[in-house]
């Protein structure tokens, strides 16, 4: 178990490699950690003023590293130091990670993450089945071939996450003895990382290896963040079959199918398609409405459907953020006394919000999301160079452009140091027509999307 201390030094480090030395100096790491409430990490900033450039400007960039190093946070809020004393009673709340060393029992699954907390519709019907069948069978000592591996996979916030810890919670509560690590991919191979570096300590792959091989459900988050490295794909391939030829079940979660994984060995690949894929789709908004009113229930909130209705139409994508969105409106009426029904709490809880997605797409910020991609310089992006590295990303980016923009391809071409309309339609139909026939193309293009839409 790690405390709110132990959490934001793990975020710290994560952030310290996504932000400038400056911002990270003068604006992140100035930030007090105060508690994990309700699946939000709760920062405090030393002035009002502090306050209100990083809510505006590094709220969303601390969350995602958060979710990327304890994916249980569901989001963060920044408050004023006159606000950390209504927050009291929680500081000492821990959360559960899988940094234990191997002789340590693994670390608890989120309470919260239940089968009877997940709210089932046509969007998962069928993964959360699948899930319910792997946690029976695994807690009777008996796993399915049929079921081994479960391959889930959907867009960010759609319940993955919650299902493999319900897997986790099941198994615990049916049969203690059981055996079950659950773990984010990046974590593993950070890990693993970690013992490449130390090579000197020849035990520690021994521990490493009797960690996850010895277990009899092994969970991988996120495996769309395994890399490139044949020795990391090597040890993930041969944890992968001693479990499976030792009977015991795995699960794997991912942002996509395993044919659509870049970069992937083809004998991983087959291996994650051998047993039962199941995807998430996202939820529509009678669905995304009983998950509210399920929230509800749990935290005893008696909010309208108008207004859980409302909350609903804002978030269309991530369960996660519907939540989130949700636990702002409740904790502000809470802070401040007032009804959670009235537009005017509404509104001010939602105000932040509201700003932060009136953000929209422009030619610009899919530019700037393509040179962070591709480490290239706007001025390179579109200007005269013709080498591969410059060209590749240029004709991406004007795809981009014309899947996200309606604009004239003239613009478009002006855009790009003047270039005409028949060289902007070639990148356009070039690239449209190398994401049906390459996969690393085709997963480059998604990742791109997702990040222009902050997803």
């Amino acid at each position: 178990m790690s405390n709110i201390k132990q959490v934001w030094n793990g975020v710290l480090k994560e952030l310290e490699s996504e932000v400038s030395a400056f911002t990270f100096d003068l604006w992140i790491k100035t930030l007090l950690p105060v508690c994990i409430y309700k699946e939000r990490l709760v920062l405090s900033t030393e002035t009002e003023a502090h306050h209100n450039i990083c809510e505006k400007r590094f709220r969303e960039t601390i969350k995602k590293a958060a979710q990327k190093v304890f994916p249980l946070i569901a989001d963060v809020e920044i408050i004023t130091p006159d606000m950390v004393s209504a927050y009291e009673e929680y500081k000492e709340f821990e959360i559960g990670t899988d940094e234990a060393p191997a002789s340590e029992e693994p670390a608890s699954f989120f309470a919260g993450y239940t089968f009877d907390s997940f709210v089932i519709g046509k969007s998962n019907e069928f993964a959360a089945a699948v899930a319910k069948a792997v946690a029976e069978k695994t807690a009777g000592g008996r796993p399915s071939v049929k079921y081994n591996p479960l391959f889930l996979y959907g867009g960010v916030g759609l319940g993955k996450t919650h299902l493999m810890h319900a897997i986790g919670n099941y198994i615990k509560e049916q049969n203690p003895k059981i055996k079950v690590v659950y773990v984010p991919t990046e974590k593993f191979i950070n890990e693993l990382l970690q013992i490449f570096r130390n090579s000197s300590n020849a035990d520690a792959r021994v521990e490493f290896r009797a960690k996850y091989r010895s277990v009899d459900i092994l969970m991988l988050d996120d495996i769309q963040s395994i890399t490139n490295r044949a020795s990391t794909q090597e040890e993930i391939f041969y944890t992968f079959n001693d479990l499976y030829l030792a009977g015991k079940q795995i699960v794997i979660s991912s942002d996509r199918p395993p044919k659509e994984i870049v970069p992937l060995e083809e004998r991983l690949r087959t291996r994650f398609s051998s047993g039962v894929i199941a995807d998430i789709s996202q939820p529509d908004l009678d669905m995304r409405i009983a998950i509210l009113q399920k929230m509800c229930l749990s935290e005893k909130a008696d909010i309208d459907k108008g207004i859980l209705r409302m909350i609903a139409e804002k978030i269309s994508s991530n369960i996660r953020e519907l939540k989130g969105l949700l636990t702002r409106v409740i904790s502000y009426a809470s802070l401040t006394g007032a009804d959670p029904n009235d537009m005017e709490v509404i509104s001010g809880a939602l105000r932040d919000y509201a700003e932060d997605t009136k953000e929209v797409v422009t030619i610009q910020k899919i530019a700037d999301a393509v040179c962070r991609y591709y480490r290239v310089e706007l001025d390179d992006l579109i200007g005269k160079k013709k080498n591969k590295e410059i060209v590749a990303p240029r004709q991406i980016c004007i795809y981009l452009v014309t899947e996200f923009l309606s604009i004239p391809l003239i613009s478009v071409g002006e855009f790009f140091g003047g270039r005409d309309h028949t060289t902007v339609m070639h990148a356009r139909d070039k690239i449209a027509s190398q994401i049906k026939e390459n996969q690393v193309i085709a997963s480059q293009v998604k990742d791109l999307k997702d990040a222009v839409l902050n997803k």
